[in-house]
């Protein structure tokens, strides 16, 4: 299936009520260094561009950019992980006040290195990234101290995101323990999935694996790629083992420029379109569909107009360059002018 389209007026509904919730982001907070320049040579020394510097700028990644995507959308955040004791923790907690995210969730620790990845863009393009980071997993005693700080948040809190990004942060012990404090008081759990982590995923609201992750999650090849989804015949056959496999109320499989697939067992997928006009940068793109879905649902929207909004909120954040965020107004406009 793959006809249903939401309204400007019913998504204006689903934003309203969606700044009147609130959502908690756990995961692995990043700091998004980009540096800006120009290429017109390639180095004498090997066969490298020279990038001319012109500028750089600082952003909350990873985990943080989801809680970002939700503030951007006017919705109340509270963002929970680990940093170190270090100036990139520091520089990240002064751009998380900015953006008006709740950062007292995020636990120091000595040990680590706050993670950080650097992006050099010449001309649109990402020439390298560099990647600054520690990939240990939390000990009991710092997942202890994250549960304990979620868990005093949970009782005025519409749902959960977590954010795994495969630093360490989100471990087993600690989706066990989320699972069962959201199961308890009836929260929506969101998580973006990092297979080669290889956790239970088991009995989470949503999962939003892209399509290499969907496969991997299957343990099936990527063998039959179609322009059309339904014609896809693995991929509908990764699509119903995860379903049956890890039970989530919602799998929600991004296809790139082919959209999105929206399942829920016991009823026929449907395929959204891209609503993408151009694509500079899908950095962050999935952070954008977390965040958006999860919100609309909190917002009290269906999961197939939830997927709607956060389809032509990626479509949004893929025609800017860096991992970028939606306002209200340019969502609004988008279904306005689609």
């Amino acid at each position: 299936m793959s006809a249903k389209t939401l309204s400007a007026s019913r998504a204006r509904q689903i934003l309203s009520a969606a700044s009147k919730t609130r959502v908690l982001v756990l995961g692995d907070v990043m700091l998004d260094q980009f540096i800006w320049g120009s290429v017109a040579r390639i180095s004498p020394e090997a066969p490298v561009p020279v990038v001319d510097f012109e500028r750089e700028s600082f952003m909350p990644g990873g985990a943080a950019n989801v809680a970002r995507n939700l503030t951007a959308l006017d919705v109340s955040t509270e963002l929970f992980g680990a940093i170190g004791n270090d100036s990139a923790a520091g520089q990240l907690k002064k751009l998380l006040a900015e953006q008006k995210i709740g950062s007292g969730g995020l636990v120091a620790n000595p040990a680590r290195h706050t993670s950080i990845k650097t992006r050099i863009v010449a001309h649109k393009q990402q020439v390298v990234r560099i990647d600054r980071e520690t990939r240990d997993g939390l000990d009991a005693k710092l997942t202890a101290k994250l549960i304990a700080a979620v868990k005093a948040k949970l009782p005025k809190t519409d749902a959960v995101i977590v954010g795994d990004y495969g630093k360490g942060v989100v471990t087993q012990p600690l989706l066990n323990e989320l699972k069962s404090l959201c199961r308890e008081r009836g929260i929506w759990l969101s998580l973006d999935p990092k297979p080669v982590h290889q956790l239970n995923l088991n009995g989470l609201s949503l999962i939003t694996p892209n399509r290499k992750e969907t496969f991997e999650l299957a343990n099936l090849p990527d063998e039959t790629r179609e322009a059309d989804p339904f014609a896809d015949k693995n991929l509908m056959l990764a699509a119903n083992r995860l379903l049956n496999e890890l039970h989530p109320a919602v799998l929600l499989i991004t296809l790139g420029e082919l959209g999105m697939l929206l399942c829920q067992r016991g009823q026929a997928p449907f395929h959204i379109p891209t609503v993408a006009q151009e694509v500079f940068d899908v950095s962050g793109a999935g952070d954008t569909v977390i965040a958006t879905f999860t919100l609309a649902i909190a917002a009290g929207a269906s999961p197939l107009d939830a997927a709607i909004l956060a389809n032509h909120a990626a479509g949004i954040v893929v025609g800017k360059v860096g991992t970028a965020t939606t306002s209200q107004e340019e969502l609004l406009n988008s279904f306005q002018h689609g």
